[in-house]
């Protein structure tokens, strides 16, 4: 592999060091102190006699903005060392109390977290080009999770790997394809939506027909029948690091049957593991597990929630349709996950208390392709790619907003009418709760550059409910049911207060403010508005309106680089969602005005 050129290695270590201090300052990991008499200076005490000092601004939630010119280290490192991200870590170490192997772990993420961002930077370009760039491709020029500093560290990738297989790589995947028995596996699809059809629409005759007779050959000498499998996509790495090793003794005695690689050419969006059609757009994305830990979770497929993905897809898109005002008034598209295999392990099985990633080896789950809501005209962009930067420091959503003609302040306005009453709708009337953080959502823009409405995704493992048996969830299919989180509604509100506010908004205001001039107050106040007119629109709801709390003084902070680094995320946990996301302190809500 070719080394990562010593400026770009730079380039990316000042953002991510940037990051660490404005994250770790944010969830309270670290605690600079201000300077007194120095306005906007801080110093951060740290062991040994080391300090850093730096200059930041605070905004909404108590958010720090460091001047990425300002951090010092004090004393400097010795020659020849640099006061990166890492030597900044190594200071903290004893402060945020890691062992020896934590600290190597979180140096291993680090270091390939700085190599993939040093990759999206060797790709940058102007603004108005990332404006240009379809769906598939924008998604290779976005820089992870704006809230962890670990968010692109894909432990389990080699280097070759992640040139071949990481969004920022821009490359491409060909899927193999694998036959799995009944005994092993499940298949469950929407209404209409059989196996044999599935395979029709998402496989070329001649693909079918040759795979057909890979299984028939295999079948011939197992003695076992054709119709008995079901068949499903697998990642050519995951083939390599789990089916092939851990799935031995089913290849072994026919239950598992190779069929061969499909010709179909797909691109892995951010999340790695969904891969998205370049070939036939229409045809749908597809999630398939990677055994790679990225950002604070393993990345397999459970085999509950894949096999009610469908289900639960079936519940929301009958919801919307039996709401008028989802159906009829708003543009907003739950993408649904309309098909699933389920594959388990005998074996692992067996041993109820292995790691998580041992009961989430094999899977597949079929999702709706963007290119079948698109309008003439219209493009899709995630919430995470507004918080693009092209090459000419030129944001994107400030060339967004040149182009749809509309003054700054009106564009916001028909971004927050696209985005939040969709949201609040489901949250407030129908006790359901998305996770439409920054790459779960999609805004959908008409060709004019004005937002129109969204589209979000991830449902099976990402829709939580109310507690309780409630009018809202009698028609929920009990596949689905039991495998949807229940939380109480001031959590269930962090839906929207924490991945969408202290989580999106909380960098996309000041990027806002800087590009568009709009002050950081005034953007709030357009964020309540949207929120009370719709308050205004069902007064009946009130009492709800109160219960979840969305313009609270203050709510609860959640800490994710807490979680991923203090919580456990290193341990080889049996059980994946110990509970709700680690939260600590509180912090003030904007929305409740005067708060910033």
């Amino acid at each position: 592999m070719t080394p990562t050129p010593s400026a770009l290695w730079a380039r990316a270590g000042s953002r991510l060091l940037v990051k660490a201090l404005e994250e770790f300052a944010y969830e309270e990991l670290l605690l600079p102190e201000p300077v007194p008499d120095a306005p906007g200076a801080y110093r951060l005490a740290l062991a040994d006699g080391v300090h850093w000092t730096l200059r930041a601004t605070r905004g909404a939630f108590g958010a720090w903005r460091v001047d990425p010119d300002s951090p010092r280290r004090h004393p400097a490192p010795p020659a020849g060392e640099e006061a990166g991200p890492e030597r900044l870590l190594l200071d903290a170490r004893p402060l945020l109390g890691w062992d020896g192997p934590t600290t190597a772990e979180v140096l291993r993420e680090l270091t390939a977290t700085r190599q993939a961002e040093a990759r999206v930077l060797a790709r940058a370009v102007p603004a108005a080009a990332l404006a240009d760039l379809s769906h598939a491709d924008l998604e290779t020029h976005q820089n992870g999770h704006p809230c962890m500093l670990l968010n692109k560290g894909r432990l389990g990738f080699s280097a070759a790997d992640s040139a071949a297989y990481a969004p920022e790589a821009a490359g491409t995947v060909r899927l193999r394809w694998a036959a799995v028995h009944r005994t092993l596996a499940g298949y469950a699809g929407g209404p209409g939506l059989d196996a044999e059809r599935l395979l029709a629409e998402e496989l070329d005759p001649g693909v079918r027909e040759e795979f057909a007779a890979v299984l028939g050959a295999a079948c011939a000498e197992s003695g076992r029948a054709a119709a008995d499998f079901v068949w499903l996509p697998v990642h050519p790495f995951h083939w390599d690091e789990a089916v092939a090793p851990l799935f031995a003794p089913y290849l072994a005695d026919g239950r598992i049957v190779p069929l061969g690689e499909g010709p179909d050419r797909y691109r892995p969006l951010q999340s790695v593991r969904t891969l998205t059609n370049l070939d036939h757009p229409h045809r749908r994305d597809v999630k398939v597990p990677l055994l790679i830990r990225n950002t604070l979770v393993w990345r397999g497929l459970a085999p509950g929630p894949t096999a009610a993905a469908p289900e639960v897809s079936r519940w929301l898109h009958a919801l919307r349709a039996a709401d008028p005002y989802l159906r009829d008034e708003l543009r907003f598209h739950p993408l649904g996950e309309v098909a699933s295999v389920a594959v388990r392990h005998p074996l692992y099985d067996a041993v109820a208390d292995a790691p998580y990633r041992y009961h989430e080896l094999l899977g597949a789950v079929w999702r709706e392709p963007l290119a079948g809501l698109l309008r003439e005209g219209e493009r899709a962009r995630t919430l995470a790619a507004l918080l693009g930067t092209g090459s000419d420091g030129r944001t994107l959503v400030a060339e967004l907003v040149a182009r749809s003609g509309l003054p700054a302040r009106a564009w916001l306005e028909r971004f927050f009418a696209a985005l939040l009453p969709g949201l609040l709708h489901h949250l407030y009337r129908h006790g359901v709760a998305f996770c439409p953080h920054g790459e779960n959502t999609v805004l959908l823009s008409d060709a004019g550059e004005v937002p129109s409405g969204i589209a979000v995704k991830d449902f099976a493992e990402d829709v939580n409910l109310l507690p309780g048996a409630r009018p809202e969830y009698a028609g929920l299919p009990a596949d689905a049911d039991a495998v949807l989180l229940r939380w109480p509604a001031r959590e269930l509100a962090h839906s929207l207060l924490s991945a969408v506010f202290a989580g999106h908004f909380r960098h996309f205001a000041p990027l806002v403010a800087e590009s568009l001039e709009v002050p950081e107050r005034e953007f709030w106040s357009l964020v309540r508005a949207e929120v009370e007119r719709y308050h205004a629109r069902f007064p009946q709801l009130a009492d709800r309106f109160a219960e979840f709390g969305l313009l609270a003084p203050e709510f609860g902070r959640v800490a994710l680089n807490r979680e991923q680094l203090l919580g456990g995320a290193f341990h080889d946990r049996a059980e994946k969602d110990e509970g709700f996301d680690v939260v600590h302190g509180t912090v003030p809500n904007p929305l409740a005005g005067g708060r910033i």
